[in-house]
């Protein structure tokens, strides 16, 4: 059991009967009333979000993941294939148990595919992928003075805001915690 105050953001927990992982969470104390918690949590069998506020009193279970190293291999008919880089083993999982990491899904990449009670609820994504630039406005002479950024598409489909010099081909780093950009590769 773990209180309150030791909960944090990629956290999992069971409540009634299920397995959440906590998106967001806030600690609201309002008035004369005693302290709330909000979460913000995703579902990790069924993969929906849900919004939930409890007294900053109550005590939750934390779920233990079991995590293996898997290479992804490829997706066919909303399905996505991992590969156990031990036994070889291939696992399916649908998009909606992937949400986010599929902006950052590259073919061959590794990853851990988290499990809870044999059954496989989802990836832990590395801290950051490097992805190549797909699409992206002409950077013009003269930007670089001051920072700004503009729009690129990367090759997963998914759009951030990069510096002005960076140019279709480019090789960025991504972190995939917030989704910016970090570094250009080549």
């Amino acid at each position: 059991m773990i209180d309150a105050g030791e909960l944090r953001k990629g956290l999992t927990i069971e409540l009634e009967g299920r397995v959440y992982r906590i998106l967001d969470y806030h600690h609201l104390k309002l008035g004369r009333g005693s302290a709330q918690l909000r979460l913000k949590l995703r579902d990790l069998r069924a993969g929906h979000i849900i919004e939930r506020a409890f007294q900053a009193s109550e005590r939750f279970i934390q779920a233990r993941l079991e995590r293996r190293n898997v290479q992804y291999l490829y997706h066919e008919g909303g399905l996505y294939y991992f590969m156990d880089t031990e036994n070889f083993e291939q696992t399916p999982l649908n998009a909606a148990l992937l949400g986010e990491a599929l902006n950052y899904l590259k073919d061959g990449m590794t990853l851990g595919l988290l499990s809870y009670n044999d059954e496989a609820v989802g990836v832990e994504l590395p801290v950051a992928v490097e992805l190549q630039v797909a699409e992206t406005g002409p950077g013009f002479k003269g930007d670089t003075a001051t920072p700004g950024s503009k729009p690129a598409t990367l090759e997963t489909g998914l759009v951030i805001q990069v510096p002005f010099f960076i140019n279709r081909g480019d090789t960025v780093k991504v972190d995939t915690r917030t989704g910016e950009y970090l570094e250009r590769v080549s």
